[in-house]
């Protein structure tokens, strides 16, 4: 099977270098096609810096994976996805693998990722996709530990490819030795994420714009038993099926 590898923290990252090792090790044919810098946040944006409608894409040999096709691109992930499955690349990918994220994406913020985005994205296309993301702070830190992901790829790939094309699943670890944490666990998603913004309005002075200032912290709010936030806080890995955008039928039945 043929894998795109892409992510949300571009081309440098090693949590992305790492997923594209463990994709080897798990026997795809491996492309890996990520932003050209740090994407945090963009979602399923397609935003891309284009230049009479073109996007500048960068031919790039990553450390460790030197007979890989790897490519920096002046654009988000979901519009790297995007362009996979619209001309680009012959043959198509079967599956998107996004990560490994800096960071968890958890909860409902996960509406926000740009790791996450892709993945649903290329469900769109009937692409099976799987977010994954490392617990280990905004970010990140030396020494983190990306092979714990890894270690789990192979029964977590089991998963996914057992399920209907166009699944997305969303895993998440803490940042431990892999003889540290706990089994994979399947866990429903926080009303909130794993960090919780505050926006504080400032006035402009003798007319100058006003701004709007944010800051970041840890949640207030304790989350329940069963959620992906509380089960990886205690050393869980988690396993989500997210679902792609689809319209709900019935809305105007009975009138």
């Amino acid at each position: 099977m043929r894998a795109l590898i892409t992510n949300d923290d571009g081309i440098a990252s090693p949590g992305l270098h790492a997923l594209a090792r463990g994709a080897l090790a798990a026997g795809f044919d491996v492309t890996v096609a990520a932003p050209h810098v740090d994407s945090t946040g963009v979602g399923a944006s397609v935003y891309a810096v284009a230049e009479d409608r073109r996007v500048k894409v960068h031919p790039q040999v990553l450390p460790g994976l030197e007979e890989v096709p790897a490519f920096s691109v002046e654009a988000h992930p979901a519009f790297i996805v995007h362009a996979a499955g619209d001309g680009w690349f012959d043959p198509r990918p079967d599956i998107v693998l996004s990560g490994i994220n800096v960071g968890a994406n958890v909860g409902h913020a996960v509406i926000h990722s740009g790791t996450v985005g892709a993945v649903l994205t290329g469900a769109l296309k009937g692409w099976s996709g799987l977010a994954t993301s490392l617990d280990c702070g905004l970010h990140g830190r030396d020494g983190a530990h990306w092979e714990s992901v890894v270690e789990l790829l192979p029964e977590v790939l089991e998963v996914l490819l057992a399920r209907p094309r166009g699944t997305v699943l969303s895993l998440n670890v803490p940042d431990r030795p892999s003889s540290e944490i706990g089994p994979l666990r399947e866990a429903e998603l926080a009303d909130f994420g794993a960090v919780q913004v505050r926006v504080e309005h400032e006035s402009g002075v003798d007319g100058a714009p006003g701004t709007l200032r944010t800051t970041v912290s840890a949640p207030d709010e304790v989350a329940p038993e069963g959620t992906d936030v509380a089960l990886l806080a205690r050393g869980y890995p988690t396993l989500s099926e997210l679902r792609s955008v689809s319209s709900v039928p019935g809305l105007l039945s009975g009138r």
